[in-house]
């Protein structure tokens, strides 16, 4: 799933050049059911995100459940204790992703 893939891409008379709009992300809420893991040098969310959900593209929803972390890196700090929300979890998130962007 590519993040952007259903984001409305939009232009307007006063600027005709195509554009993504802010995309906006869910609250990702603590649960009994996440998983937590230390990190080592290397690791990185898109590995992380393939290792735990068969799937590379939601590394954002590793990245966004670990707001101490740097938002703008795919690389979490070695050493830091992350949370990964479970797979089990993952189609709600997605599902209030796509809320949130008007892509329902």
């Amino acid at each position: 799933m590519n993040r952007y893939q259903r984001v409305t891409i939009t232009n307007t008379e006063s600027n005709p050049k195509l554009r993504y709009v802010n995309v906006k992300y869910p609250t990702i809420f603590l649960d009994s059911t996440d998983i937590y893991v230390y990190t080592t040098q290397g690791d990185r969310y898109d590995i992380l995100a393939q290792n735990y959900y068969g799937d590379s593209s939601y590394w954002w929803v590793i990245n966004r459940a670990n707001p101490s972390q740097d938002s703008n890196s795919i690389f979490p700090s070695p050493g830091a204790q992350i949370r990964i929300p479970s797979f089990e979890r993952l189609f709600s998130i997605t599902s209030q992703y796509e809320l949130l962007n008007g892509i329902i």
